[in-house]
C-alpha cells in the first residue's frame, strides 16, 4: 500500500518550514516507514536505527529492458523491496525505466513508493578516487530515476589497473569514501558502505571515517562462512550482505548439489537454494540471489520472508562445511 498522502505532506511541510533539517529527512522518512510497517517481516536495522531489506534481487547478469521489467516484476509482487545493482552492471538505466517509467512503471504498478523501496549500486574499481567517484555516483543516481539512493557502496577495495601492492590502492579508496560522505550529507545517499573487503581494509577504513559504514557486502554461503568478518560486522555495528548465497553462476551445482545441503534441504522439507537462503536469514545474513525465472523468484522470497528457522541439526550439518571455498573472487591480497 501507498503512504498516506497526510505522512508525505506533514514531512514536506515540517521540511519548509525547518522543523526538520534537511540532513534529517531520511531518518523522518524511515521512522513514517517503519511505523506504517509495525513488525514486518524481512526487514533488518542499520547502525543508526534505519532498516535494510534482508532480501534483495540481484541483478548481476541480467540486461535488456524486457528481461529486467519481468523480473522486477516478479519480485515486487514476491514481496521484494530491496533491488542490488552496480555501475559494473551496466543496467542501472534499465531498472530506472522500469521501475519509474510514469504510469506504467512498476512502482505505480504495484501500488508503491520510492520510500517503500531500497535501491543499492556500487562504485566500480575504475572509478575510485574523489573526483571520479562522486561523479559516477551522480550518474548512476540519474539512471535510476532517483533523487537519491538508499545504500551506495565501494564495489572493491582495489583500482582497476594499479598493482595490488600500489600504495595509491588505500589512497584512492579512501577518497572515494570521503567523496560519498560528502554525497551523503548532501541527501543523495541514505546510507554508505563497501563490497569485497577484508579485515585489513575495514579496519583502515575505521580509522578514517567519518560516516560508519552502513553495510559489508562480500561473498558468503555455507562454504565460505567467514565468520571473522561476520564477528568483526556484529561488533562494528555494519550488516552483513552476502552475494553468492547459492554459489556463483558457473559453480552454483558444486554448492546446491552437495550431498550435505542435499540432505539438509529434505530434512528441513525444502529445495536447496531455500535451504542456502534460509540459512542465512537465520544467521543475520542479509541475501541477494539473482534469478530470472518468476517461480525462482518467487520461492527465494519464500524462503527469506515465510519458511520457519531451520533446526538445530541441520545448522550443525552446514557449519561443518565451511572449508574457505571462494567461487567468486577473492580480494585478500589488496593492500
Amino acid at each position: 500500500s501507498t503512504r498516506p498522502v497526510s505522512v508525505k505532506v506533514s514531512l514536506a511541510k515540517a521540511l519548509l518550514l525547518n522543523e526538520i533539517p534537511f540532513k534529517h529527512l531520511f531518518t523522518a522518512m524511515a521512522s513514517q516507514r517503519e511505523s506504517s510497517e509495525p513488525n514486518a517481516p524481512g526487514w533488518a536495522r542499520l547502525y543508526n536505527g534505519d532498516k535494510i531489506p534482508t532480501l534483495f534481487l540481484g541483478t548481476f547478469r541480467i540486461r535488456g529492458f524486457d528481461v529486467i521489467d519481468a523480473c522486477l516484476d516478479a519480485a515486487l509482487g514476491a514481496g521484494y523491496r530491496g533491488i542490488d545493482t552496480a555501475g559494473v552492471y551496466r543496467n542501472e538505466a534499465e531498472i530506472g525505466s522500469a521501475l519509474f517509467d510514469g504510469p506504467d512503471g512498476l512502482v505505480q504498478r504495484h501500488g508503491l513508493s520510492r520510500e517503500q523501496l531500497f535501491i543499492t549500486s556500487k562504485l566500480a574499481p575504475s572509478h575510485q578516487g574523489y573526483e571520479a567517484a562522486k561523479k559516477a555516483c551522480l550518474q548512476s543516481i540519474q539512471k535510476l530515476r532517483c533523487n537519491y539512493l538508499d545504500l551506495y557502496l565501494i564495489h572493491w577495495p582495489g583500482v582497476q589497473g594499479l598493482r595490488h601492492s600500489d600504495p595509491k590502492q588505500a589512497e584512492l579508496r579512501r577518497e572515494s569514501w570521503r567523496a560519498l560522505e560528502e554525497l551523503q550529507s548532501a541527501g543523495k545517499l541514505r546510507h554508505i558502505g563497501v563490497s569485497n573487503y577484508e579485515l585489513h581494509h575495514l579496519e583502515e577504513l575505521r580509522r578514517y571515517a567519518k560516516t560508519p559504514c552502513a553495510v559489508l557486502q562480500t561473498e558468503c554461503h555455507p562454504m565460505l562462512q567467514r565468520r571473522d568478518l561476520r564477528d568483526y560486522c556484529a561488533n562494528q555495528g555494519i550488516h552483513f550482505q552476502a552475494y553468492s548465497s547459492l554459489g556463483s553462476t558457473d559453480y552454483c551445482q558444486q554448492l546446491m548439489q552437495h550431498p550435505t545441503v542435499l540432505s539438509c534441504a529434505q530434512t528441513a522439507g525444502c529445495s536447496p537454494a531455500q535451504l542456502l537462503l534460509r540459512w542465512a536469514a537465520d544467521l543475520g545474513i542479509g541475501a541477494l540471489p539473482k534469478s530470472i525465472r518468476p517461480a525462482h523468484i518467487a520461492e527465494n522470497a519464500e524462503a527469506v520472508l515465510r519458511l520457519s528457522p531451520l533446526p538445530d541439526e541441520v545448522h550443525s550439518a552446514l557449519a561443518a562445511l565451511d572449508c574457505g571455498q571462494h567461487f567468486c573472487w577473492n580480494p585478500a591480497a589488496i593492500r
